[in-house]
């Protein structure tokens, strides 16, 4: 993992010690609504529905046992509101649900969580209810650790993501690590792109397949060799989803890794000077490739030669300069977990215990991933289970997680994508004891990559975007495919969830997707099929297609469930013998099928209530 260096560390505190004077003057009545509300969002801090959401910044999804034991204290401690914050929001209801008495269970359909921390899509980590006084307290507890919550907001460059199993991977061309934290470096609080026209964000993907979805970002980086064996990057543009779902352009089939920062700063040049800024809708890249086109490309190139040949190429990326950070990234010594002869009957007692449960059989197949090292292997922890939000992590799970790093990887976890956590680096003698020790505390459901493996944004429960709730939706079809047997027969579904147009839960790649949208002021739900982030080896990223008009939020489940009987009863067996996927009978037999079960299914759900 990336260690800050002294500089780094003290400009982190430096920021943590700045915003704190920020927020007594505002606390003091000195500085206004207005002026303060820049100062916060530039740390990370959003006002949301009933309280603030802090967004935490976790590079390319890399954690620390120490890190994430400090998010642990932070959910206990500091994420629970205060009288002054529960009497405001309980002024803020809304039809979408009371506010929650401090103390009680949390109940996902009719109470909103406190004590909870939030993977996001994008590997960052979210806290719902943080009082506003205490957020100082917290930016200094991130920054004992080396953590922040900078440019996770406003219109700058964001969180740099990768491929969870970057560096790891056996598909793997390069380790795309070291050049996303040579990206992080060099944007962090970059003079010339803190207001761009909107947020910019760039994935990163080292391996052939596509784990990062790079196809849907403003920048999609993917590590390539030419013919040559050199090793550069293929780079799209002008991807995104929102109310406009586009894949980027592929604008550079090559660019020489020591020449990636120029041609990065090119792209983003372009956008700045030529991006609408008159409407905030139309203020994406995206907007501006699909717009001019080949007209955008040839600006770039025009910039990228100026940046080189004119100004002197001043970030070309040095040899030493690579091996100095790429050091950081080095594999660490991973030896299997000591056993002393006292232990040792214990030992192979959890080794049959586990070999003999066809439980674990299941745990070996969907949450243990190859590693390039064959005598280890990545372990998912599975943060997807009945009575807890998709993406949700307690402070005691935190803790416990923080353990297992220690234990198992190294010290070190990673926040996928699908809002689960990895752990990296797990020797494969360590396999059972892992397995008991995860699924003692809930985690080790076999459901990675199957339907309850579900993407969900926050939704109407908390932020004040959206539309309509995502949590109690994604609950009940939760509830719905319970049946583990079940679950593993309908086999491999990306289901994701979006409670607005915005697309946080990044609906528009899911095989199945669910929008929520308001229609007169009440929740209704648009349902999406055929949608593709590019981790299918099939297809490339690609936007679903809407299925009919939009559902009523008692009718959601029971279209899921239409649409995957019709898939069961639609699928073929493959050539090996094993039963046609979800997406893969879906392109075969196209979406009409399924749209007519989709639209049976409203009646039938308006019959029943």
């Amino acid at each position: 993992m990336y260690q800050y260096n002294e500089f780094d560390s003290q400009f982190v505190r430096n920021r943590a010690a700045q915003y704190r004077d920020q927020l007594e003057r505002y606390l003091a009545g000195k500085l206004s609504d207005e002026e303060f509300r820049p100062l916060r969002l530039q740390n990370g801090w959003y006002i949301q529905r009933y309280a603030p959401m802090a967004r935490i910044s976790v590079p390319y999804g890399e954690l620390s046992s120490a890190q994430l034991r400090v998010l642990a204290k932070i959910a206990r401690e500091y994420d629970r509101p205060d009288e002054q914050l529960l009497a405001d929001a309980q002024e803020k209801q809304t039809a979408l649900g009371p506010v929650p008495v401090p103390g009680t269970n949390r109940q996902v359909h009719t109470k909103l969580g406190y004590g909870y921390g939030h993977f996001t899509t994008r590997t960052n980590v979210q806290f719902n209810w943080i009082p506003l006084a205490k957020s100082a307290e917290v930016m200094e507890l991130l920054a004992s650790v080396g953590m922040h919550g900078i440019q996770t907001s406003g219109n700058a460059i964001r969180n740099i993501t990768a491929d969870h199993l970057a560096g790891i991977a056996a598909d793997e061309v390069a380790d795309p690590r070291p050049y996303c934290e040579i990206i992080r470096q060099w944007a962090a609080l970059h003079p010339e792109f803190c207001f761009l026209p909107r947020k910019f964000k760039i994935a990163v993907n080292g391996a052939k397949e596509d784990r990062a979805a790079i196809g849907w970002y403003d920048i999609g980086l993917q590590l390539v060799r030419n013919d040559a064996g050199d090793v550069g990057f293929r780079v799209q543009v002008g991807g995104g989803m929102g109310r406009t779902p586009i894949i980027g352009t592929v604008v550079s089939e090559f660019v020489a890794w020591d020449q990636i920062l120029h041609y990065i700063e090119a792209c983003i040049r372009v956008y700045n000077q030529y991006g609408r800024r008159d409407n905030i809708w139309k203020a994406r890249i995206k907007i501006l490739v699909k717009s001019e086109g080949q007209k955008y490309i040839d600006k770039v190139e025009e910039e990228f030669r100026q940046i080189v040949e004119v100004d002197g190429a001043p970030h070309t990326i040095t040899q030493a300069e690579f091996d100095r950070v790429a050091a950081q990234f080095a594999p660490p010594a991973v030896a299997r977990q000591p056993r002393d002869a006292a232990g040792k009957g214990v030992h192979e007692i959890i080794r049959a215990d586990a070999e003999a449960d066809p439980q674990y059989d299941r745990w070996l197949q969907r949450n243990v991933q190859p590693h390039r090292n064959p005598e280890l292997r990545a372990v998912l922890l599975s943060f997807k289970r009945l009575g807890q939000n998709p993406g949700d992590a307690t402070a005691d799970q935190l803790d416990a997680a923080a353990e297992l790093a220690e234990r198992f990887s190294a010290g070190e976890a990673r926040v996928t994508h699908e809002q689960n956590l990895l752990l990296p680096w797990v020797h494969q003698d360590d396999l059972p004891e892992l397995w008991a020790a995860a699924r003692k505390l809930g985690l080790a459901r076999p459901n990675i990559g199957l339907i309850t493996d579900m993407i969900a944004c926050p939704g109407g429960d908390f932020c004040s975007l959206a539309n309509a709730r995502s949590l109690p939706i994604a609950e009940a079809i939760t509830e719905r495919f319970q049946d583990l047997d079940e679950e593993w027969d309908i086999g491999e579904v990306d289901l994701n969830f979006s409670g607005c147009i915005n697309s946080c839960g990044h609906h528009h790649a899911g095989h199945i997707g669910i929008l929520g949208v308001d229609k007169d002021g009440k929740e209704w739900y648009q349902i999406t099929l055929g949608g593709s982030n590019g981790s299918d080896l099939s297809g490339p990223a690609t936007p679903g297609k809407i299925v009919g008009p939009s559902f009523a939020k008692e009718e959601v489940a029971g279209v899921i469930e239409a649409i995957i009987d019709t898939y069961r009863k639609l699928r073929a067996a493959t050539e090996g013998g094993k039963q046609e996927t979800f997406i893969a009978t879906l392109r075969r037999v196209g979406h009409d099928p399924f749209k007519a079960a989709a639209n049976a299914a409203r009646f039938v759900e308006k019959e029943v209530a």
